[in-house]
């Protein structure tokens, strides 16, 4: 005996303009992650050429509000280091190399 399951009406692509963020508000939010991602890579440029011959491919977490730093040759290490001192709030992660870039395009 199989059992059939109630089958409910299937919703596709609805639009709820309620939900719906002012373009004014995506502007801000913008603006504020490429304030974020400068503040960050002037860490980065600062800090780089120190820890790239001891320290090459490893992962750097930095916190660009304070310019803290975290590295570690795992990338979950370097993060659970981050959030045990900023457990909320923005991070960017780059690697410990010529480019920043942490993985292959």
């Amino acid at each position: 005996m199989t059992q059939t399951t109630p089958k409910r009406p299937r919703r596709r692509g609805r639009l709820f303009p309620e939900y719906t963020i002012p373009p004014e508000e995506l502007a801000r939010r913008e603006a504020e992650k490429q304030a974020r991602c400068q503040r960050s890579r002037l860490v980065f440029e600062q800090v780089c050429p120190q820890l790239i011959n001891d320290h090459y491919n490893w992962f750097i977490i930095i916190e660009p509000t304070s310019g803290d730093y975290f590295i570690d040759p795992d990338e979950e290490v370097a993060n659970q280091k981050a959030r045990q001192k900023y457990s909320s709030g923005w991070l960017v992660t780059f690697r410990i190399n010529e480019t920043g870039a942490c993985g292959m395009i």
